[in-house]
């Protein structure tokens, strides 16, 4: 880089001290200090802003997000440790309790997404080819991530297959125009469940009986986190990361040396590997003990780690590169469009409770973060039922979207 090019801010240490302060100063006025923040953050999501702001600090110059030393750090140490603690409150057992029909419009939302993605490649490269060519498909492939499992799957794919920083911000626009937008439709509908479940004939007699269990088994586990809480869910999240380096690395290297023909998916990657251990390492803890690490907020533990790491992935971006690809916010809406039609055709077939499409989709749109959302919107007790249908998007938003992402690949070449 030549002298007059340097950023700012060149110092690591410093910029991980502006990224942590714009982070807190984000989260401190979404709690809603005063009336304008309550507005201006029912309009602009949080998360954007994560991933906004360290972009404007790159694009001005302020730092140099390419050469920063945070993001390896966020990449290989804090997205697998959030996997892990995101994984822990997945509760199959319970998800099975809550009747055939909500699983029905869950997966069908899923199948929605996998079948979306291919469709709006396909119906975009007939309109605008030049939107979906170079590394697009990878850019979908980690918006598959999100609208299936959440932020950390998104990222995971991102590393996967070599998103480039600039592709990867578009597809971040993306995912909150389309995915805030569809949200906002879906509260919309809340308010007027009672009719449309009339008119179809739905029976909700199992959502009030969802009520009763929810309520009971809140009271039964809720409970103060402590330090002791929160030394074993860090220590378990970073210890089974280690763990899933320490086998990805040799792993990788095997393959790389031994098995080229595997090259193609990855998995000659130890990134590749660590996510998928760390993955199959949270499912396989949520059924044991370690699930109860959830009431001490193992999942918000999770989150902090998966916004830091959101923040240094916008370091890297050109925000003014969010303009190259107009088309993309067209591709995302036939995407999810294909999405909601599925799931409407699905649920007027078994004659579904609102309920059941409404966060049938958002389990799968917007993850553990913000299906508690849409489920609340119908009944506060109903909200645990978002993040459980959320949890389970993470779980198996890895896996899908790396088999779209290899799908979408052999589209494009």
């Amino acid at each position: 880089m030549e002298p007059e090019n340097l950023p700012l801010i060149t110092n690591d240490a410093v910029v991980f001290g502006l990224i942590a302060g714009t982070l807190a100063l984000i989260f401190y006025t979404a709690s809603g200090p005063t009336p304008f923040w309550r507005r201006f953050y029912g309009w602009v999501p949080a998360l954007l802003l994560c991933y906004l702001i360290p972009g404007l600090y790159n694009t001005f110059g302020i730092i140099d997000g390419n050469s920063a030393g945070l993001y390896p750090i966020a990449r290989d140490y804090l997205l697998p440790a959030a996997l892990v603690l995101l994984m822990l409150s997945m509760d199959l057992k319970g998800l099975f309790s809550l009747g055939p029909k909500l699983l029905i419009m869950f997966v069908t939302g899923t199948i929605g997404v996998l079948l979306g993605g291919p469709i709006a490649y396909l119906a975009i490269k007939a309109i605008n080819p030049e939107t979906v060519s170079g590394d697009a498909w990878s850019g979908m492939a980690a918006l598959a991530g999100s609208w299936i499992g959440g932020g950390a799957n998104m990222l995971a794919m991102k590393e996967i297959f070599g998103t480039s920083a600039d592709t990867f911000g578009q597809f971040i626009a993306v995912d909150i125009l389309v995915g805030s937008t569809w949200m906002a439709f879906l509260l919309a509908l809340s308010g007027r469940a009672a009719q449309i479940d009339a008119r179809n004939g739905a029976d909700t007699r199992a959502i009030d009986e969802m009520k009763e269990r929810i309520a009971a088994h809140q009271a039964q586990y809720a409970r103060t986190p402590t330090l002791n809480d929160f030394m074993v869910i860090l220590g378990l999240g970073f210890a089974l990361t280690g763990l899933a380096h320490a086998i990805g690395q040799p792993a990788s290297a095997w393959i790389g040396a031994n098995a080229p023909g595997l090259k193609s998916f990855s998995l000659d990657s130890t990134f590749f590997w660590v996510v998928m251990l760390v993955t199959t390492f949270g499912v396989a803890l949520s059924f044991s003990p370690a699930r109860k690490l959830e009431s001490a907020g193992a999942s918000k533990l999770g989150s902090m780690l998966l916004y830091v790491l959101v923040a240094s992935i916008g370091m890297k971006m050109n925000v003014a590169a969010l303009l190259d690809r107009p088309w993309l916010f067209a591709l995302g809406a036939i995407w999810i469009g294909t999405h909601g039609l599925l799931l409407y055709i699905v649920g007027r077939a078994i004659k579904a409770p609102l309920f059941y499409f409404a966060i049938g989709s958002q389990g799968n749109i917007g993850a553990a973060a913000s299906a508690p959302v849409v489920a609340a919107a119908f009944h506060p007790a109903l909200a645990p039922v978002g993040v459980l249908l959320g949890v389970v998007g993470y779980a198996t938003g890895t896996y899908l979207a790396y088999g779209l992402g290899l799908v979408l690949r052999w589209m494009a070449t």
